[in-house]
């Protein structure tokens, strides 16, 4: 593998953590089925991404020197 990425940008992470949380949640009789895992996992990184845009934006705004 080449470069890095942030952990919270990993497929492999958020996947295991929601199969994860449907394992716990199917000791309980709440079932989610591999496509609504599949979904979650694609919701979860979308919300990332816009975070990370609108984080940006801000910091560019609240800065308090310009860029050189």
């Amino acid at each position: 593998m080449t470069g890095s990425k942030p952990w919270y940008t990993s497929k492999t992470i958020w996947g295991s953590l929601v199969a994860m949380l449907a394992g716990i949640g199917s000791a309980f009789g709440f079932d989610l089925g591999g496509q609504i895992q599949a979904d979650l996992v694609d919701g979860i990184l979308k919300i990332i991404a816009t975070a990370g845009s609108l984080l940006a934006i801000y910091g560019r705004f609240a800065a308090t020197r310009p860029i050189d």
